[in-house]
């Protein structure tokens, strides 16, 4: 994904407090539980999942642990928020700068400056035990943990179509 197309995706989160949320389409696949999760997220990020649902559904049926996934793919990154200009700078510098991205998102969230980074490496794990915590399926658990991973390591082949149809919505989004 080009730095320039994550520049305008932090232009568009810039701009989300004008838009309104989908409600209804979020209520019409999480749990009570569920749902509360997705209202911690921050608005940017509640519109960029349902973005990616309805490209996940556009896909063709579309079973409820990965329209769930599209959902809370990202609610990991609301135990410790960081700003539009955090995301940028760390999609930057994992293009531009590779090994010293290594080294910083092995660094503690705590730490203001190393927060972005970390953030963008953890969030997977820390989604799926926020949505284990909240009861939603190992299916859907797995999904999340494993979205921002290329690669097939999907444990059966419907688990590996629905992690591409996820990771495909969310790079278009």
């Amino acid at each position: 994904m080009s730095v320039v197309y994550r520049l305008q995706q932090g232009i568009r989160a810039l701009f989300a407090f004008s838009q309104d949320v989908d409600w209804a389409l979020a209520e019409r696949y999480l749990s009570p539980p569920l749902l509360a999760l997705f209202r911690q997220m921050d608005r940017g990020e509640q519109l960029h999942s349902l973005a990616v649902l309805r490209d996940v559904l556009a896909q063709g049926d579309t079973p409820t642990d990965l329209a769930v996934a599209a959902l809370l793919h990202d609610v990991g990154k609301s135990r410790y928020p960081i700003s539009v200009w955090q995301k940028t700078w760390a999609v930057i510098v994992r293009a531009i700068a590779p090994n010293r991205y290594q080294q910083w998102s092995k660094g503690s969230p705590l730490n203001l400056w190393q927060r972005p980074f970390v953030v963008y490496e953890q969030h997977p794990q820390w989604s799926a035990e926020l949505l284990r915590q909240a009861g939603a399926s190992e299916a859907a658990c797995w999904l999340v943990a494993n979205h921002a991973i290329k690669g097939d390591a999907a444990p059966t082949p419907i688990q590996s179509e629905w992690l591409q149809r996820l990771q495909q919505a969310d790079d278009q989004n």
